[in-house]
């Protein structure tokens, strides 16, 4: 597969509207766009002001086509930080171009260069691109762990314990 002309740029806060923009289209992918609640300040807040987490713009020609989110997590086995991937999104219109598996590869460099432990991320079961896309560099599913949450009134719940 030819890769074509592509560049990674972080956000920059002026470009909050492009990473919305870039979630909810991800979210019509996943077929669940009534669940995009954030706002350009609430990632105005979460990725410049907290510094939560960091987005990564895909850039085929100078354009950005596709974007990444991740933030830390911690390895206490290893003793070292991990990345943990939350999307990796890229247009319909530009997929096949080996776009997804370049800002893998950038990604995979900045687990190196910032001395981490891993890069991980999660799937959702139906995306057989995805998992196809994965399978395909090698990445192992890791699945004698199962992901839980707590969100919304549970989550609520258990603070009023506290």
């Amino acid at each position: 597969m030819e890769r074509p002309d592509v560049s990674f740029r972080f956000a920059r806060r002026e470009d909050v509207g492009l990473v919305l923009d870039f979630i909810r289209c991800l979210s019509v992918y996943e077929k669940r766009p009534e669940q995009v609640v954030a706002s350009e300040a609430m990632l105005e807040k979460a990725l410049f002001d907290r510094r939560q987490a960091e987005a990564l713009f895909v850039l085929e020609d100078g354009k950005e086509v596709g974007f990444a989110v991740f933030f830390y997590t911690f390895s206490t086995f290893r003793g070292r930080a991990a990345i943990h991937l939350e999307d990796l999104f890229i247009l319909p219109e530009y997929r096949g171009r080996g776009l997804g598996r370049a800002a893998m590869a950038y990604l995979c460099a900045l687990v190196k260069e910032r001395d981490c432990a891993r890069l991980e991320w999660s799937c959702l079961k139906w995306n057989e691109p995805a998992i196809r896309f994965y399978k395909s560099m090698d990445a192992e599913l890791v699945d004698e762990w199962d992901t839980y949450q707590l969100e919304g009134p549970p989550l609520e719940r258990m603070a009023e314990e506290n």
